[in-house]
């Protein structure tokens, strides 16, 4: 399988992401060619070569008349939608503005409707979506079947907006990018401004660590600045993945911590309130420690989302003074609930699938257990009537 891995240390704008699309193969007179059919008069394209700490990179930049025009989503995707881009660049494009257009809204406490534009609302970032639109669709058409990309890198301190002095990453940003891992630094700068996250995040399939791959090519988008500390680019890596995903993949937090001087009591309640608050699973592991005294290692699985809830439920139940954290990818199957009817009553069967073949069925232990206290069976009477159930149903047969 073909794919494609936004990688993203140096963090993203609109132009980056372009003038690396460009480098990896896009072709650069086709994105000229659709952006004309945006009916702006001096509208244009321009692509260059240049170095960012010794590394070589595109530049790319959008050639249009000066204007300061503040734009709401409404004259925004009437723009996108009286063009002559692809279909499905069409769609990107108009998917990413309305994805920026409820970020805005949820910062200002406004409807998405009544948001004005401004950075974004500029001819150049429009030329900068549609035309990462244009050329995501390119890419899709030579092959590419996913999109990967990297942890964000956001910079840090302070930037100029319409409205002010903002911190970084900017609100807006920041509301876009719930749920997926960004890193701060390396300067105190703007690297990843709303235009890139919102393509970012309405482009990419999936935010993880660069999976199996064999590289075939390899774009470098240069950003605005020119840093000494580090190469201001993206890299857009192309390739085939060498590994073949069978399962549905996702990516978790695994946050870890060594407890030995804590009763099992207590442990057994700290485990309850983290299922209780979202975690994915919590397990624990008998341990040695130093001069081999007897300990626990608890383990928890949560959403990157959640990392923080979770570190904070265990460091409040007094368990520990520190915790470790890994971000790992996940193969999971696709996964259905469906309910059965049983002497016992409803029973919820959970149903694993591999592709179109179903692999896994497991009666829910809560249902179960629910029915074998009502009823004064055993437990394994209703998970038993549950399988018999779930089998002789026409879902068994699918």
């Amino acid at each position: 399988m073909k794919i494609a891995y936004f990688d993203c240390s140096a963090g993203a704008g609109g132009d980056m992401i372009v003038a690396a699309m460009v480098d990896a193969g896009v072709d650069a007179g086709f994105l000229d060619s659709q952006l004309e059919t945006l009916g702006v008069d001096g509208f244009g394209i321009e692509f260059g070569e240049t170095s960012r700490a010794g590394l070589r990179a595109v530049s790319f930049r959008i050639l249009a008349p000066e204007q300061h025009h503040h734009r709401k989503l409404k004259q925004i995707t009437g723009i996108i939608r009286e063009s002559k881009i692809t279909e499905a660049a069409k769609e990107t494009a108009l998917a990413i503005f309305d994805k920026l257009a409820q970020a805005e809204a949820a910062v200002h406490g406004k409807e998405a409707g009544e948001i004005t534009f401004h950075e974004v609302g500029a001819l150049d970032s429009i030329g900068d979506i549609v035309c990462a639109s244009v050329g995501m669709d390119w890419l899709r058409r030579m092959g590419v079947e996913r999109v990967y990309c990297s942890a964000l890198s956001v910079g840090g301190g302070s930037v100029k907006g319409a409205h002010g002095l903002l911190p970084v990453p900017a609100p807006a940003t920041a509301e876009l990018l719930k749920g997926i891992a960004i890193a701060g630094g390396p300067v105190d700068a703007e690297l990843l401004t709303p235009t890139a996250a919102a393509i970012l995040v309405s482009v990419v399939d999936q935010f993880a660590p660069l999976p199996p791959m064999k590289i075939e090519t390899v774009g470098y988008g240069a950003g605005s600045q020119d840093f000494s500390e580090f190469s201001n680019v993206l890299r857009l890596i192309l390739g085939e993945m060498t590994e073949e995903r069978i399962a549905e993949a996702d990516t978790v937090c695994v946050l870890e911590t060594n407890v030995d001087d804590i009763s099992g009591e207590v442990v057994g309640s700290a485990l309850e309130k983290l299922l209780g608050c979202g975690a994915l699973d919590v397990f624990t592991t008998p341990i040695y420690m130093k001069q081999n005294r007897p300990a626990v290692q608890i383990s928890v699985i949560c959403r990157l989302e959640d990392a923080a809830e979770m570190e904070r439920r265990l460091f409040e139940e007094g368990l520990t003074f520190g915790i470790r954290r890994q971000t790992m990818q996940r193969s999971r199957l696709a996964r259905e609930f469906v309910t059965v009817s049983t002497e016992f009553g409803e029973i919820r069967i959970k149903v694993g699938s591999l592709g179109e073949r179903v692999v896994n069925a497991k009666p829910e232990y809560s249902d179960c257990m629910r029915a074998a206290k009502e009823h004064k069976v055993p437990l394994k009477v209703v998970l038993g009537a549950a399988v018999k159930a779930y089998e002789n149903s026409g879902s068994a047969r699918k």
